[in-house]
């Protein structure tokens, strides 16, 4: 699906946060970063993803790593998704898809024999420096930690 690579260099990216807030990759140079897409706000996979992340973030904090979530839901739909599930990390509301399209995760998908275009759920692991360090294309939503960390 994606085109990237580890070792290629991140997109540069820009964007808003739930509160209308502007966040760029260059914000997090210096540390780790932890770069999750997925499919749709508050739906059960995401939920259980996003929380999986959440009951672990003081582990990624020790370990040098921010975490930052991206979908195409409006800045209400993920101040709500954060509000319900207590998330501690901001989320992209990525309506235009330029984020998504940067990082070559939207496409074909399959569910349930129907065939449509959405968000491939994907997590990339960006170093201080701003090289994909790692791309998982098979996440497990409620083991994505251990993915991550290993």
């Amino acid at each position: 699906m994606t085109t990237l690579k580890i070792g290629d260099i991140a997109p540069n990216f820009e964007s808003l946060d739930q509160q209308g807030n502007s966040i760029k990759l260059s914000d997090y140079r210096g540390k780790k970063l932890v770069l999750f897409f997925y499919p749709k706000a508050s739906t059960p996979g995401c939920t259980m993803e996003a929380c999986n992340l959440r009951d672990n973030y003081q582990s990624f904090l020790a370990k040098g790593f921010d975490v930052l979530g991206v979908s195409a839901d409006s800045a209400k739909r993920q101040q709500n998704f954060i509000e319900k599930n207590e998330l501690p990390f901001p989320l992209l509301a990525d309506e235009d898809k330029k984020v998504i399209n940067a990082f070559g995760v939207w496409g074909p998908k399959k569910f349930m024999g129907r065939e449509y275009d959405g968000i491939h759920r994907t997590t990339f692991i960006i170093d201080e420096n701003g090289i994909i360090e790692d791309i998982i294309t098979k996440v497990k939503t409620k083991e994505h930690t251990n993915q991550i960390l290993g």
